[in-house]
């Protein structure tokens, strides 16, 4: 149930594979560097919202919502997107070499269609009040094929009377980034309007971003068993997922109480002041030991930092990691300023094209990276991935108007360890400038954590 005056109920129809509308080459083909990020290998899932501009209030009496069927013209446009962007019908597998490649074989894009009985606008247009049954709205079956191998891509779409729909899109990070997965859902968008091509060409070449082996490698700040800090709320299997808003005034607030509390005319962006304040706060939410260490974790896009420019329409990772390691002690106690400045300097340093090459030096060296003590769900760990650059807002289905796109709880959002910004303005007036934050936490961690949030209202 939604809430008790909205019952929420879906039909489901069988999975299809939807494959290129054209045939397509067959061939393996590799991942860069990049693409092997550990813990890339996930699905990430997105939910887009749209409701029909000719009735904004989706009563069933709207004389239109039955001349094409949402799931059907997306089906189409998805098939003729996938003619370019064919490895996504493809099949993730492990090379012999430990690596990851892309079996080309058209095997096609899971496709799940769902009826719903309630009105988009009873729902709130899944504002991000509502994470738990905004999950139903994402493909939640098993994301590997008979033979075990995965699959890049999944779709559902799920509609509601009177032409109201929603879209939910699993992408493989291994495969793309953020802005590749906005290219790639603008194409599928641009032929549901009619479009006979996309307006931007994919382009694979995945060894643009290949490294080589290298005798110096990064020193990565691993934690271990011993030094990683705990809690007493985890592990847990259960998670409340919540959307947390800030508005643009406390976010104004929060940046000049921090440049007074530097003494300094320092600018600090809303991304570095937020990210020490969140993560400071889900720490004290979380009660982590004093003397253990906690880590942060910065998703940093490099794609204007690179020496040699990636052609238009690349649409793979172009993203590396950034690390702020502090004792659980010092995070607490620290002048929050600080702590911004420890953001602030490591984004400076990863985005110096020296940075990136040694960076994909290191994951080509090591494909074992990942040997870090498995602190994944035990929040010590944090990682920041900032979606307000994201353009989905802005990609229109012609007679159906985009009215909120979300992060589902899934393989990625839906772990203690994610926090996620996403702009608010373009749906919700009233937040202009403001963020959501998306985060999962146990139940007592969450209502603690959300004490914090509001608190931000206090500065002065």
């Amino acid at each position: 149930m939604a809430t008790e005056k909205t019952p929420f109920e879906l039909a489901m129809k069988e999975v299809v594979l939807i494959k290129p509308s054209k045939p397509t080459p067959f061939s393996v083909l590799h991942l860069s560097s990049l693409d092997h990020i550990p813990d890339l290998n996930i699905l990430c899932h997105t939910l887009h919202v749209y409701r029909s501009k000719v009735d904004d209030h989706d009563e069933p009496s709207c004389p239109n919502h039955q001349l094409l069927h949402p799931a059907d013209v997306i089906k189409a446009a998805l098939s003729k997107a996938l003619v370019y962007y064919y490895p996504l019908a493809g099949r993730l597998v492990d090379h012999t070499d430990g690596k990851l490649v892309i079996n080309c074989n058209a095997k096609g894009v899971p496709f799940l269609e769902a009826n719903a009985t309630c009105k988009l606008s009873s729902l709130r247009y899944w504002d991000g009040t509502d994470m738990e049954t905004a999950k139903n709205l994402v493909y939640d079956l098993p994301s590997q094929d008979e033979s075990g191998h995965q699959y890049p891509l999944v779709f559902k779409v799920t509609s509601f009377p009177c032409g109201g729909f929603t879209i939910g899109m699993g992408l493989l990070h291994s495969v793309c980034d953020g802005v590749g997965a906005f290219q790639f859902f603008k194409a599928i968008m641009e032929f549901a309007r009619g479009k006979t091509e996309p307006s931007v060409k994919p382009v694979w070449e995945r060894d643009r971003l290949t490294g080589s082996i290298t005798k110096n490698p990064l020193q990565i700040d691993f934690l271990d068993e011993a030094s990683a800090a705990v809690s007493p709320f985890l592990p847990t299997k259960v998670l409340m997922h919540q959307c947390i808003k800030v508005d643009s005034e406390s976010i104004r607030r929060l940046k000049m109480s921090l440049m007074k509390e530097s003494g300094e005319n320092e600018n600090f962006t809303t991304f570095e002041s937020l990210a020490a304040y969140v993560w400071r706060s889900k720490c004290r939410a979380l009660k982590m030991s004093y003397d253990g260490k906690v880590k942060l974790n910065i998703t940093v896009g490099v794609r204007r930092h690179l020496q040699d420019p990636l052609p238009e329409g690349y649409y793979g990772n172009v993203v590396v990691d950034a690390d702020v390691v502090l004792t659980m002690r010092e995070l607490n106690e620290r002048p929050l300023y600080e702590i911004v400045k420890l953001i602030k300097e490591i984004k400076k340093v990863s985005c110096n094209s020296d940075y990136v090459r040694n960076f994909m030096d290191t994951l080509e060296t090591d494909l074992e990276i990942d040997t870090e003590f498995n602190i994944e769900g035990s929040g010590a760990f944090t990682t920041f991935t900032d979606w307000r650059h994201l353009d989905f807002e802005n990609v229109d289905f012609g007679v159906k108007e985009i009215v909120n796109v979300l992060p589902m709880p899934s393989d990625m959002f839906g772990c203690v360890d994610l926090c996620i910004f996403s702009a608010l303005g373009n749906f919700d007036s009233s937040m202009e400038g403001g963020i959501g934050i998306f985060v999962s936490l146990p139940a007592p961690a969450l209502l603690t954590f959300k004490d914090e949030m509001e608190a931000l209202s206090l500065f002065i």
